[in-house]
């Protein structure tokens, strides 16, 4: 007769208990050990290879970021990322991050700056910037600021505010002006330079707003208007309004040529990006020419007569910079204004101004 000890030992053998093998861990590898990506920004793919799915996300920088799916799944995929042009004047690094339940795999990007002055044309020294750098920053240094009702030019519906950290502050390596809502009227700002300039070479890199009815612009008035306006000059280096979103132009006003008689010289093109990445917008302003450029590449080109008057060449006196940020107006809100895109934000990484 058999033993109990006996039957549970024959059942056990017939009937072996399976043992669960072990969790395997999620894998995945890159088609590079990190990324690489040159000054001038652009779009890049990585191959990843992955045993199951992962889930994809940036490191929260806003210069990098996805252009494909959020996450990858057992096989190859493709991971495409965008990255802008480095202005910032130092090397920078960003992570994507791939997650996998608590496994957590992440690919370094990196890119070194675009290098002060590659644009500016040979011979020339800088002799004053702003790049923006200290957080908090006194920007009254450096700058001084109208404090302005809304319609006192163009029509415009903003009121300007004088050194409003709501309208004007440093973050992460850049100004931003911003236009917003305050009870029932816009605000933003308008920033003068504390310095004067009479020729140069003129650059900004900006991020243009996004919105029906912004208005911004990067331009240049003359310390003496004793003669008021256009007879004492405009040098307007970039004007975009966003109901014409990435259209960006450069305009010369002066008595004889001007917007209110419709002879103002002016070009424009469409900037992809204008209201998404930086962009760099120049001027090379001699005895003998004013040339505007967007990226190094030409855009406007105005020549002096040479005939001695101040009606078709008043550029040859001290001029200084303006950065601002308009709301409607005549030409800004020329389609109407969209209230939905306040409030909206020009951001500014830097200005600098060479001589030769």
């Amino acid at each position: 007769m058999l033993s109990l000890l006996s039957i549970l030992f024959w059942l056990v053998s017939c009937n072996p208990v399976p043992i669960p093998e072990p969790e395997q861990d999620p894998v995945i590898q890159f088609s590079v050990a990190a990324l690489t990506a040159d000054p001038e920004g652009g779009a890049y793919t990585v191959r990843v290879t992955a045993s199951m799915t992962w889930s994809i996300a940036t490191d929260g920088q806003d210069w990098l970021t996805l252009a494909s799916a959020t996450q990858v799944y057992a096989g190859e995929s493709l991971v495409k990322v965008n990255v802008e042009p480095n202005f910032s004047g130092k090397p920078r690094v960003a992570e994507l991050r791939f997650a996998s339940g608590d496994h957590v795999r992440a690919l370094s990007v990196t890119q070194n700056e675009i290098p002060a002055g590659a644009y500016v044309p040979e011979g020339y020294q800088l002799v004053w910037y702003d790049d923006f750098s200290e957080p908090s920053a006194d920007l009254t240094k450096k700058w001084r600021y109208e404090n302005w009702a809304p319609g006192r030019v163009n029509h415009e519906l903003q009121r300007y505010v004088p050194d409003d950290r709501r309208t004007s502050f440093t973050h992460d390596g850049a100004l931003s002006i911003v236009a917003c809502k305050d009870g029932d009227q816009v605000i933003s700002a308008r920033m003068n330079s504390r310095e004067s300039w009479l020729y140069g070479y003129f650059e900004a890199a900006i991020w243009l707003p996004k919105g029906k009815g912004t208005w911004p612009a990067f331009w240049m008035m003359p310390d003496d208007q004793s003669k008021g306006w256009p007879a004492c000059g405009e040098i307007d280096i970039m004007e975009e309004v966003g109901v014409d979103a990435d259209i960006t132009s450069s305009s010369i006003h002066c008595t004889s040529y001007n917007h209110v008689k419709n002879t103002q010289k002016t070009a424009s093109r469409k900037t992809e990006g204008a209201e998404s990445e930086y962009h760099v917008y120049a001027m090379e302003w001699t005895a003998d020419y004013i040339k505007t450029y967007v990226d190094g590449v030409l855009l406007l080109e105005f020549h002096n007569d040479k005939a001695g008057n101040d009606n078709t060449w008043p550029f040859n006196k001290k001029f200084y910079l303006t950065l601002n940020l308009a709301w409607g107006g005549d030409w800004g809100g020329y389609a109407g204004v969209d209230e939905s895109a306040l409030p909206c934000t020009m951001k500014v990484d830097y200005v600098r101004v060479y001589k030769k």
